[in-house]
């Protein structure tokens, strides 16, 4: 009995949930849209279906429609949705991702040093942190930067915000395996990271964590994010998922958050024909970004 309980449980393991309608779809593109403004297009049909496929065979779910109403009932369902989310919204990410923006923060920070030379902090914000890479690149940059210029009486946050509870927990836990430091000189390694005993991994020094506050934002109620007087924001590959109306509030709403002459770094395409009445476009190379008017 034993040896055939095991082996039922293994074919429910490997046996595929059923295709998903096109009722189907529809209905959770329109769900995702609600809760996250993330649009699942047509084109991302087979993800939607393998990332729900794979967490209702994880929970022992075999239909579409049970699932949904799972998620949609009290606090057990919120809790389903968290981790759905999850798997559903974090992207592909890494140290140092697309180098020409940073160069553009350090030179932005270095401009800012110039004009005040006694500013008492520096807030950058990393919206849509992900795993936690792209808020600590920025922190890095940034300490360096500040040492390099000796200038210890500059204190610089980052907040990193990001919708997701469990990526959040990963990215403030802040361990990495070494295929994922590929961006990341020698000297920075031994400068911001200490080994993780008994694994090869390595783990942000508690010294650059202090900098980071991890907090919990859903980019579709900014308005409701008690944050300002931002010196740099950071939003890359975010907004790629949003319809256009979306991504103009959602771009509104960031812009607001900008101190004077702050900066806001977006990804190459993701706004071509946007444009803002405080804000001017920055002519630098290979990036997409706007300072707020002074």
């Amino acid at each position: 009995m034993y040896g055939t309980t095991d082996v039922t449980a293994h074919r429910w393991g490997m046996r595929p949930v059923a295709t998903i309608s096109d009722e189907q779809f529809e209905l959770w593109q329109a769900l995702i849209e609600a809760r996250t403004g993330m649009t699942v297009g047509v084109s991302r049909r087979s993800y939607l279906e393998t990332n729900l496929g794979i967490r209702m065979r994880e929970i022992g779910v075999s239909d579409y429609e049970t699932y949904y109403e799972q998620l949609m009932t009290g606090p057990a369902g919120e809790r389903e949705w968290a981790v759905l989310v999850d798997r559903l919204t974090v992207q592909e990410t890494s140290f140092f991702r697309h180098m020409s923006s940073f160069a553009l923060v350090k030179a932005h920070v270095a401009e800012l040093l110039g004009r005040n030379p006694s500013p008492k902090t520096l807030n950058l914000w990393s919206v849509g942190c992900s795993t936690g890479e792209e808020p600590y690149s920025l922190a890095m940059q940034t300490h360096a930067q500040l040492a390099e210029l000796r200038r210890e009486d500059v204190y610089f946050g980052v907040t990193a915000s990001d919708i997701s509870l469990p990526t959040l927990s990963r990215a403030r836990a802040g361990v990495y395996g070494e295929r994922r430091m590929h961006n990341v000189s020698t000297a920075w390694k031994q400068r911001y990271f200490e080994p993780v005993p008994g694994r090869k991994e390595l783990q942000v020094t508690a010294e650059l964590k202090r900098h980071i506050a991890f907090v919990q934002i859903n980019i579709m109620e900014l308005d409701r994010a008690p944050i300002g007087d931002m010196d740099v924001i950071f939003c890359q590959n975010v907004l790629i998922y949003f319809r256009r109306f979306r991504k103009r509030d959602i771009l509104a709403n960031l812009a607001a958050r900008l101190t004077p002459g702050g900066l806001l770094v977006l990804g190459v395409g993701e706004a071509v024909d946007w444009a803002h009445p405080a804000l001017v476009r920055v002519d630098y190379p290979d990036t997409m970004a706007f300072r707020r008017k002074a």
